[in-house]
């Protein structure tokens, strides 16, 4: 509709540019939005506001000569100016009921869009360390990261999906010698145990499988364990195969998948990150301080420079990401999207500073960054704080088993990702309207049930009579459905423009309210058969939506509950 009104004011400016009443060259940048009063219309623009200096007039006479311009329409009631030259629009019914037609024609396509071109983009998230099961604040970054990659795709985007993994490095030298010292029986706290060892039960369980020279598949190999306690390189691969596929389940229990994984290790077999160091040196953005190599960060914006060669030898951990992120361009990725947890914040500006120190074409703001906070589980009213078998920490895992993956996805995606998160189990497994993915699952059961009880009275839903008799939808609860029905193409667009996806679940749980409040004041099942079939029509735009909806945070649309 915001599109459908925008053409209609190029029109009208148009047809003013034909009759010499304003210049060829204004430009056309304004916004049309929809009001927050009823009174005022269903959309204003501020077209004349935006426009008014460079036609040479004033805001309010352009306002009038645009309206006075704008094509007949049916959509179109009429239009008002307010204040000091908005434009307000005041849709007609039929307006509305075209988008009732839309939603039933497109289907699964409504609220879909080609913004993106076909252009390639890619979305890193998780990118967890294989040194334990998923935590929570893990899934919150699947949940997040899968939705932006759907909401991508939605919106014409060729998304590629892919998943960092820190497979080297003093933490996975820790994973190893935490393995080894369960495989010779040292437990945790006993002596000989590691001073930074991992003590989840996992570690036992990992170091018994390597013990009994079981094989594991991981990321398209095989890796046996070679049962020899003092073989720390072999217990080293071994263990990080065996998490690495237990990550894989985790992560496919809650329906998410990857189209590639990239293994940190690779980036120095390969060179790539002596490479970038001495494409750093030779950009001249380098210098050596106290034996330690520096990046002169402080050009591009940081607060201080950085060390990446540390005096005693080694690389800090922000120089092979930038080798990393390198390779994200090289791969021909114009659009990147970094889905981490706020603990990375610090990271974004050294990144982004390395990669323009490269002076290799990478624009300003390139890599984009979502960043999520913390996530607290709360049962009972208290915090849960430990998981059984990780021990330190709540995993994804214990979330889907407890509430399910569709609450567990819901749940982590529905807030905006910047703001703190509680999870509260005994919510997320409640069967009423205050849970609000039951509530929005609901919805659509409680459609589909309606096409069960048609049978069940022996009638047939006419679906070609009901969207001609659409216009028997004349109360002010059909007309508040039909609105919201409408704005889902809007509320897609604006959830993948700012990359927020908890947008669609808020509009998912105002939707359905608005749907219930509608179903208990309008029967459907009627014996009026023109009525029943064109309110049926609605109840099933809003079946699509909904299942649309939920599509997009990856949640199931069930058929009955």
């Amino acid at each position: 509709m915001k599109d459908f009104l925008r053409d209609q004011l190029l029109q009208a400016l148009a047809a003013l540019q034909r009759n010499g009443s304003v210049p060829a060259d204004v430009p056309t940048a304004f916004v049309i939005e929809r009001t927050r009063n009823k009174e005022h219309g269903d959309f204003a623009a501020n077209a004349a506001l935006l426009l008014s200096k460079a036609a040479g007039q004033k805001p309010r006479d352009l306002a009038q000569a645009l309206v006075a311009a704008l094509p007949e329409s049916s959509q179109v009631a009429k239009v008002e100016i307010a204040g000091p030259g908005f434009i307000n629009f005041f849709l007609s019914p039929a307006a509305y009921r075209a988008q009732v037609r839309s939603v039933l024609e497109l289907g699964a396509a409504y609220g879909r869009n080609d913004s993106g071109g076909g252009r390639k983009a890619q979305i890193e998230f998780v990118s967890a360390n294989p040194t334990g099961p998923l935590h929570v604040g893990h899934g919150r970054g699947a949940a997040v990261g899968d939705c932006l990659a759907r909401l991508l795709q939605a919106t014409g985007w060729d998304v590629t999906r892919e998943f960092y993994y820190n497979d080297a490095g003093q933490q996975i030298a820790n994973l190893a010698v935490s393995t080894q010292a369960r495989a010779k029986g040292v437990a945790p706290g006993s002596e000989g145990w590691p001073e930074d060892g991992y003590r989840g039960d996992y570690i036992a369980d990992v170091a018994q499988a390597y013990l009994a020279g079981e094989t594991v598949h991981s990321d398209g190999h095989d890796v046996t364990g070679a049962k020899d306690v003092e073989d720390l390189d072999a217990i080293r691969r071994f263990a990080v195969a065996a998490l690495r596929r237990e990550q894989d389940l985790d992560l496919r229990a809650f329906g998410v998948e990857f189209d590639v994984y990239y293994l940190e290790s690779s980036l120095y077999t390969d060179g790539k990150v002596e490479d970038t160091v001495q494409a750093l040196i030779a950009a001249g953005h380098t210098y050596e301080q106290d034996g330690a190599l520096w990046l002169k960060t402080t050009d591009f914006g940081d607060d201080k420079d950085r060390v990446m060669r540390k005096a005693q030898g080694g690389y800090t951990y922000f120089l092979p990401d930038i080798a990393y992120h390198v390779t994200k361009w090289q791969r021909g990725f114009g659009r990147v999207i970094n889905e981490q947890g706020a603990d990375h914040h610090s990271t974004v500006t050294r990144v982004r500073a390395g990669l323009q120190a490269l002076d290799i074409g990478i624009p300003k703001g390139w890599p984009e960054y979502v960043l999520h906070q913390m996530v607290t589980v709360m049962r009972g009213g208290e915090e849960v704080k430990l998981s059984k078998r990780a021990g330190s920490y709540v995993t994804l895992r214990d979330l889907i088993d407890e509430v399910g993956r569709d609450a567990t996805r819901w749940f982590l995606a529905a807030r905006k990702a910047d703001s703190q998160l509680t999870f509260d189990i005994d919510l997320a497994r409640s069967a009423t309207r205050e849970n609000p993915v039951y509530y929005v699952q609901y919805t659509h059961a409680r459609i589909c049930r309606v096409a069960d009880r048609f049978a069940e009275k022996g009638w047939s839903w006419d679906a070609n009579n009901g969207l001609a008799k659409l216009e028997r939808l004349d109360t002010v609860f059909d007309q508040d459905l039909m609105v919201a029905l409408a704005r889902f193409p809007e509320v897609v667009e604006l959830a993948a423009t700012n990359l927020e996806p908890h947008v669609i679940a808020t509009y998912l749980t105002e939707l359905s309210a608005i749907f219930h409040t509608w179903y208990d004041n309008n029967h459907i099942l009627v014996d009026d058969a023109d009525l029943r079939d064109a309110r049926y029509a609605l109840a099933q735009a809003v079946r699509t939506v909904v299942a649309n909806g939920l599509d997009l945070l990856g949640v199931s649309a069930p058929q009955s509950m």
